[in-house]
């Protein structure tokens, strides 16, 4: 009776993800645009064919391992919002207030407006080449990619079975398009074109420069990003404990056969120069060998882009949600819609602020400088896993990882947080780290001291009204199964 009383006018999240869908999270969101476009810049910097295949392969480890820790980590806190959670638990509110602020306002929105825009910008395109009234290719570009964040939106504030079903369906369709640039490459080496791919030649002209590797590490893990998007929805998946490691299990390593099997392909096309000259390596792979077909490339480019934009926002909203419901951001954030069971409020917010950042033309040069503090928290929270074995050694650990393996990502984390800083120090970095700090000014006013302006309670019971959404509170599987018990 206490537990009604204490939630009672309150919602939770629904558990509708099972593990087909996890599994098509993962595997939808790592497989945006990165495998059409990032093998130009790994190759630039590896130098060969077998040093690029190297870099994909040892990406696809990490990821592993990273994603290993995360299902430890997942299966002993079960809720949802991955590292800020993590953090949480393990370092306390600033360093998980500082993630919360850093990915709210950069992090996650402007991944979800790269990928948003390299969808816009196979579609202009399409609509150039169709003649699309001389309208300007970049202002068509980010026309659709405002339609498609707006249709993704309101998919996602409709239902979470839409949002997954998409995911589902889009996640076939990019791994159907790899499927076809594969089998042509099987066709290619039977026909005897093995020129750059041959074992006496794979490694020729590979790189001497230690740093141009890390670099190729960062394209690398650009196309590997979304390894870490079930853990922002565990409480939003059935049967955690098994569906979040297996799901992992199954994804990554997946990703990781088709992103090689995939290069490999290219490579019976393309040499290693012809390569570098291209923009969108798919795309030149398609005209050489489909011929009136080439066109199916582009469109399930456009397939890939949206379901990664997708699961994006999919796993970014959860974020905003769970931050707002420890009070750590407006609460209005943390509602749930009363009869829909989505957190509508977070999307929307998620996708405001993905639409605002498509407005700057160079955006993307900025998140480049960030992307070494989003390192700095990935070693952060794997740290987690050690540090939550000293503080809480009591704990089930349904998943228990070898301790290396934590200590291996954290040292990866160290490097790519620093690597980019010795080898090309530029005041961008500074004053990234300075805005990821600077959230500490908002941080003591409004948290610590818990400063709320008399006009907040207003808006929030407002758009409380507007919305349909009730406050949210977390619940165990065991307290789930309790209350289907009881009903």
């Amino acid at each position: 009776m206490m537990m009604e009383d204490k939630h009672k006018g309150k919602v939770h999240l629904q558990r509708q993800v099972g593990l087909l869908s996890g599994i098509a999270l993962i595997v939808g969101t790592m497989i945006g645009s990165g495998i059409f476009v990032s093998p130009v810049g790994i190759i630039r910097q590896t130098g060969s064919v077998g040093m690029s295949l190297v870099i994909w392969l040892l990406c696809g480890v990490l990821s592993t391992f990273g994603a290993l820790c995360y299902a430890e980590l997942g299966t002993i806190i079960l809720k949802s919002g991955a590292e800020y959670v993590y953090l949480y638990e393990a370092f306390g509110p600033i360093p998980a207030y500082i993630f919360a602020w850093s990915s709210t306002l950069v992090f996650k929105t402007a991944q979800m407006s790269i990928i948003s825009i390299t969808f816009g910008a196979y579609m202009a395109e399409a609509l150039v080449s169709s003649d699309c009234g001389g309208t300007s290719p970049e202002l068509l570009a980010k026309l659709s990619a405002v339609l498609a964040i707006l249709i993704i939106t309101f998919i996602n504030c409709m239902s979470v079975k839409w949002a997954t079903s998409v995911q589902n369906i889009f996640t076939v369709a990019k791994l159907l398009a790899l499927l076809i640039i594969f089998i042509v490459g099987v066709v290619r080496i039977f026909q005897g074109y093995t020129d750059y791919i041959s074992p006496s030649t794979i490694f020729e002209g590979s790189s001497s420069d230690v740093f141009s590797y890390g670099i190729a590490f960062y394209q690398g893990l650009w196309a590997y990003d979304g390894w870490n998007q079930l853990n922002y929805i565990t409480e939003e998946l059935v049967n955690p404990y098994r569906n979040l490691p297996l799901a992992i299990l199954i994804g990554i390593p997946m990703v990781t056969v088709v992103y090689i099997l995939v290069n490999i392909a290219y490579f019976t096309v393309l040499s290693p120069v012809e390569m570098l000259s291209s923009s969108a390596v798919a795309i030149t792979f398609a005209n050489r060998t489909l011929g009136p077909m080439a066109w199916i490339i582009p469109f399930f480019v456009c397939c890939s882009t949206f379901g990664a934009a997708n699961g994006t926002i999919f796993a970014a909203s959860r974020l905003c949600h769970v931050a707002g419901r420890e009070g750590q951001l407006v609460e209005i954030l943390s509602m749930v819609h009363v009869r829909r069971y989505t957190p509508t409020p977070s999307i929307i917010f998620t996708a405001i602020v993905s639409i605002l950042m498509l407005i700057p033309n160079d955006f993307d040069t900025l998140v480049n400088y960030f992307s070494f503090t989003a390192w700095m928290f990935y070693g952060l929270t794997t740290a987690s896993v050690l540090v939550l074995r000293v503080t809480h050694p009591d704990w089930t650990r349904p998943i228990k990882v070898p301790i290396v393996i934590p200590i291996i990502v954290v040292i990866a984390s160290v490097y790519f947080v620093l690597a980019p800083i010795i080898n090309e120090p530029q005041l961008e970095f500074l004053y990234a780290a300075l805005f990821v700090f600077s959230g500490l000014l908002f941080y003591f006013p409004f948290i610590y001291l818990g400063y709320r302006p008399r006009i907040m309670k207003h808006i929030t019971i407002f758009l409380q009204l507007l919305l349909e959404v009730a406050p949210s509170y977390y619940s165990t599987p065991e307290e789930e199964l309790e209350e289907q018990t009881k009903s």
